[in-house]
Order: structure tokens, then C-alpha cells, then sequence
């Protein structure tokens, strides 16, 4: 369903830059859960 681009960047938001798993969620247009 994502790439793994895709993925690597939302883990990067969390990891990275300190975003929660749901503001990286909205931040991507996804749903958190």
C-alpha cells in the first residue's frame, strides 16, 4: 500500500523531529491507527 520511502519518512517524522505517531499521521495525510 505505501512504499518504503514512503514509510521511512513517517518513521523519520516520529524518530527524527520528535512528531507523536498521530501528528506524523495527519502531517502524511494518513490515518494513525
Amino acid at each position: 500500500k505505501y512504499t518504503k520511502e514512503f514509510k521511512l519518512d513517517a518513521v523519520s517524522l516520529v524518530t527524527d523531529q520528535g512528531y507523536s505517531r498521530a501528528e506524523a499521521a495527519r502531517s502524511l495525510g494518513i490515518n494513525a491507527n
